[in-house]
């Protein structure tokens, strides 16, 4: 057996809350670096007012990550960790850590969910995460964009003083841009990535192929993180593009969309397609198979309490 043994106990909402948010975080320190190029390549074509970026065009995952050491420094591939950080504690542990207590709750306790079911929680705790974690991903990607180049003037200096500065230049509003394209990514991202997690898991225990252990989580995480990628690639790439325009730019998400198919064709909207399943493919199993050992870990350390009271 392969990592910790599982509790003979489910675990507590709370435990799956507090999981899933440290989960996350530790996949975000980890991959962050191809979640920054992947958004790079994504909004590369677009118009911007930055002349000494104009000349820099990214070619490729490792193209990309290698221009932007030259140019910028290693640094720039943590641009907007606090904010990303800080999106994953209050984002991820809502989505994921509230899936199973929302899918208990619409099956009304019942061990088996129907696809359906499943897909409804998914879109429930996603669209509830973006509603209150929105502010948190307009900054991280506002600083993933932003190019550090000696002799152009940052766009901000530091998170606080970005979250102040969209709310006093654009609006409260202008914090939560991007929320519609960012609910309908993450109801697409949630289903595809926790549905397809839940069926391949379940499917791999029914038939005895491996134990509810680290390969198991691993194949899970894996098939589910190119599931994501595929069906969530086109709504990512608008949602980066729309919450990193200047105001004006777009007059909407869908504006936004049909002004990248026209000037750069049907293909833009997979821009940054190997980042983003190299992102997500290595995030969905460094973030499973974290959850699972987190939330063993956290059961075992509340038994061992309850049995030295």
């Amino acid at each position: 057996m392969v990592g910790l043994k599982p509790s003979n106990i489910p675990p507590t909402p709370g435990v799956q809350f507090l999981s899933a948010g440290t989960a996350a975080c530790i996949a975000d320190l980890i991959t962050f670096p191809l979640d920054t190029a992947k958004v790079r390549l994504q909004i590369q074509g677009e118009a911007t007012g930055c002349q000494g970026a104009k000349s820099i065009k990214y070619r490729g995952v490792l193209g990309t990550v290698a221009t932007m050491i030259r140019t910028e420094g290693a640094r720039s591939l943590y641009s907007g960790l606090v904010a990303g950080l800080q999106r994953q504690m209050s984002f991820a542990s809502i989505r994921i850590g509230l899936y199973d207590s929302v899918k208990q709750f619409y099956t009304r306790g019942k061990d088996h969910a129907s696809i359906g079911t499943r897909i409804l929680a998914g879109c429930t705790t996603g669209g509830l995460a973006v509603a209150l974690a929105q502010p948190t991903d307009v900054v991280k990607v506002r600083f993933q964009a932003q190019r550090n180049l000696r002799g152009v003037q940052k766009r901000y200096n530091g998170t606080l003083q970005a979250y102040k500065s969209i709310a006093k230049e654009e609006g409260v509003r202008g914090l939560w841009k991007g929320t519609f394209p960012n609910i309908t990514r993450n109801a697409i991202v949630n289903c595809s990535e926790l549905v397809t997690y839940d069926i391949i898991k379940e499917t791999i225990l029914r038939n005895k192929l491996l134990t509810d252990n680290f390969p198991c989580h691993f194949v899970s995480a894996f098939g589910a993180g190119f599931c994501t990628t595929v069906a969530a690639s086109p709504v990512d790439v608008v949602k980066t593009r729309y919450m990193n325009s200047a105001p004006g730019q777009y007059k909407s998400a869908l504006s936004c969309a049909w002004t990248m198919l026209v000037k750069e064709g049907p293909t833009a909207f997979y821009k940054g397609f190997v980042p983003s399943y190299l992102r997500l493919g290595s995030w969905n199993v460094v973030m499973f198979v974290s959850y699972e050992q987190l939330k063993r870990a956290m059961m075992m350390a509340r038994q061992s309490q309850d049995c030295a009271i």
